[in-house]
C-alpha cells in the first residue's frame, strides 16, 4: 500500500523588503526582511523609536509600507492590541461592550450575539481577571485595568495572527503573569503571536526574539 505523500508544512508569515516612513516622512523601517514562526511567539525588542510599533501597525494593515510586501498565507484574522485606548472617558460603554466589541467581525451586521460569542466574551472576561468590572464603565478603568481589557477583546475574536503592543505595560507583575499565561494559550490554540516589549523575562519566553535599532533589524535569535 503506497504512503500518501505529505502535504508541505504552510509557510510562514514574512516581509521582505519592508520600508516605512512617519507621518512627517521620517523613515522608520528600513528594508526590513524578516519571517515570523506559525503557532509560535515572536517579541520584538528594541528602544523607543526602533520601530516596534510601527512593525505591528504594518502587519495589521493600519500603516502602509513605502516599499516592500507583507505575506501573511492562510491569516483571514488579524487582532491588534495597542498600548493604550482613544475611546473617550465619557463613552457610554462598559467593560462587557468593549470586549464584546471583538466578535463584531464574526457577527457582521445586525446579528445578535449567539450563545457561543457570549461564551467566548465570558472566557475573556474571566482568563484576564475582569469578571467583576464586566459592567462598569469603561472609562472609570485605570490604565492597566484597560489594557487588559483591550486584551480581553482580542482573545474574544479567536485570530489567526494576535498583535500585542507592549501588552505588560502599566501592569502589576500578577497580572503580567496573567499575559504570558493568555499568550501561551493563544498560541497552544494555533495562533500566532507577535509582541512588541521592554520586559526582559517576556522575552525570554518568546520563541524568536528580534532585535530592532534604528528601523533595521539587527539579530534575530531562536529560542
Amino acid at each position: 500500500m503506497s504512503t500518501p505523500p505529505t502535504a508541505p508544512p504552510p509557510s510562514p508569515l514574512a516581509v521582505r523588503g519592508l520600508t516605512a516612513a512617519h507621518d512627517d516622512r521620517r523613515v522608520a523601517l528600513h528594508a526590513v526582511d524578516l519571517e515570523l514562526p506559525r503557532a509560535a511567539v515572536t517579541a520584538l525588542v528594541g528602544h523607543n523609536g526602533s520601530g516596534k510599533s510601527t512593525l505591528l501597525a504594518v502587519l495589521a494593515g493600519t500603516h502602509l509600507p513605502t516599499s516592500g510586501s507583507v505575506d501573511l498565507p492562510g491569516v483571514s484574522s488579524i487582532a491588534w492590541v495597542v498600548q493604550r485606548s482613544a475611546a473617550p472617558d465619557r463613552l457610554p460603554v462598559t467593560v462587557r461592550d468593549v470586549v464584546g466589541m471583538g466578535r463584531w467581525r464574526s457577527l457582521g451586521a445586525w446579528r445578535r450575539p449567539t450563545r457561543t460569542d457570549r461564551a467566548l466574551v465570558d472566557g475573556a472576561l474571566e482568563r484576564l481577571g475582569l469578571g467583576p468590572l464586566a459592567a462598569r464603565p469603561f472609562g472609570e478603568l485605570s490604565g492597566g485595568q484597560r489594557q487588559r481589557t483591550l486584551l480581553a477583546q482580542a482573545l474574544a475574536q479567536q485570530a489567526d495572527l494576535v498583535l500585542l503592543d507592549e501588552p505588560e505595560a502599566g501592569l502589576d507583575a500578577d497580572a503580567q503573569g496573567i499575559v504570558a499565561e493568555v499568550v501561551a494559550a493563544e498560541v497552544a490554540r494555533g495562533a500566532t503571536v507577535v509582541h512588541a516589549t521592554h520586559h526582559e523575562s517576556s522575552a525570554g519566553r518568546a520563541d524568536r526574539v528580534v532585535h530592532l535599532r534604528d528601523g533595521r533589524v539587527m539579530r534575530v535569535a531562536d529560542r
